[in-house]
């Protein structure tokens, strides 16, 4: 009898209500996709090129040096050489005093920093307004704090004289961006340079955003892991640095996007004390703490950029002009076989227009996936080619008015980008014969 009773399956649910809706990952699909059928993968967002020697030197150093404490906990908030680098740093870029132990805080990649925030800041019931397109965990980690996300997109208004359109054409209806603002209100997140358009925000659009936030009194999630991925002698602003956004902001950054090591899972939060405290508790009771060795091998990594700024030599100025060259490399590619490419201002992805390659994937009126993700699919299994679409990056009210486009990565080595280059050429011949 007892052990019948052990084998009783459980009637009531066991899945926590927060995590309802949220289940599904197109990253989850897409990557297992890739692993199957692609040649040339530039969906999912990472270099296939080296991280730079020096941060490679600086871990095998950290490793097989003589200090066995750093294969131990560090502190739980941020390795103290990396959180005092971090601090000088921002220091210049925001042109204010920092201190590494209360306005710093080191996190499991920006992905964990993106959690603190919502769970630290979001209470059941506010409402958190997302510019789309966005990166994907926005809204799940929102609901999952009890938040309602607010949706407001960003516009495309193509180029009258016929050029090929820029992540700048996309824009903000500043009426409309006003009219999401409410007493409920907690917050408002900005990512730019932005994942997936490569939208570099203007210092007009990032002051509308500021005396908005400044009026209703919001808080900024500002994502800025493409900081240094700008291009086209753009500059990247940040939000905190205009006049009344210090206080109610939180910066986001990540060691992986920033140095080229994804997989290191670095990233961090700057901001006020009165913010990170809150994001503190949060990350002493989930994660607590971050690989030491990593941390101090990227706290190395910013004491040469840090000496090196703005020369030449410096890795943030030398990555951004290799990608700008990878860039053009691929929008002439797409735009050689007539897959119209939004070129972007920053970060390392491309939108494309996949309007002209459509009628070799037909249209399934009984379906209710969006054509982009069925056409990426068809893409990945019939041509070998991996990207992902754009409509994952929309939220369900929105996704179907934005089924075109497709996001690639061009974060990749020369021979890559020639494969996917060779697959699209021989595409738009079959089409042509």
């Amino acid at each position: 009898f007892l052990s019948h009773s052990l084998q009783a399956k459980m009637s009531r649910p066991v899945q926590a209500r927060r995590l309802e809706g949220i289940d599904k990952n197109i990253w989850v699909e897409f990557v297992k996709l890739a692993a199957t059928y692609s040649k040339v993968n530039l969906g999912q967002g990472f270099p296939d090129f080296p991280a730079p020697d020096f941060l490679r030197e600086a871990l095998t150093r950290t490793l097989s040096g003589g200090n066995h404490m750093l294969h131990q906990y560090t502190r739980a908030f941020g390795h103290p050489p990396l959180v005092e680098v971090l601090a000088q740093f921002f220091e210049k870029l925001l042109g204010r005093d920092l201190d590494p132990m209360t306005n710093v805080m080191v996190t499991v990649g920006a992905y964990q920093a993106l959690f603190c925030c919502f769970q630290a800041l979001v209470d059941e019931g506010d409402e958190v307004i997302i510019i789309e397109p966005f990166f994907d965990c926005y809204e799940p980690m929102v609901k999952m704090a009890g938040g309602t996300p607010v949706f407001v997109p960003l516009r495309p208004n193509p180029p009258k004289d016929g050029k090929l359109m820029s992540s700048a054409d996309w824009q903000l209806d500043p009426a409309e961006l006003a009219s999401k603002f409410s007493e409920r209100t907690k917050a408002i997140v900005l990512n730019s340079p932005n994942n997936p358009l490569g939208k570099v925000f203007s210092h007009g659009e990032l002051g509308l955003i500021a005396e908005l936030c400044v009026k209703h009194d919001v808080l900024c999630i500002s994502d800025e892991v493409y900081e240094w991925l700008v291009y086209d002698g753009k500059q990247h602003i940040r939000i905190a640095s205009l006049q009344g956004m210090w206080e109610r902001t939180v910066i986001i950054g990540s060691a992986g996007k920033t140095f080229s090591a994804t997989g290191w899972k670095v990233g961090w939060v700057v901001g006020p004390d009165r913010l990170l405290q809150h994001l503190r508790t949060v990350h002493q009771n989930s994660v607590y703490h971050c690989a030491t060795i990593a941390q101090e091998a990227v706290a190395q990594g910013f004491q040469r950029e840090l000496m090196l700024y703005g020369k030449p030599e410096s890795y943030f100025v030398q990555l951004p002009k290799e990608l700008q060259q990878k860039r053009d490399w691929l929008v002439q590619s797409l735009d050689g076989v007539g897959m119209k490419p939004i070129i972007p201002e920053g970060t390392y992805f491309l939108v494309a227009d996949i309007s002209p390659f459509k009628s070799d994937v037909p249209d399934d009126p009984n379906s209710n996936e969006p054509y982009d993700s069925r056409f990426a699919k068809w893409m990945v299994k019939n041509k070998g080619l991996a990207a992902i679409p754009l409509s994952a990056f929309y939220s369900e009210a929105h996704k179907n008015n934005y089924t075109n486009f497709i996001r690639f990565c061009f974060a990749k080595e020369e021979a890559t980008l020639k494969a996917a280059s060779d697959i699209l050429q021989k595409w738009k011949q079959e089409k042509t014969s």
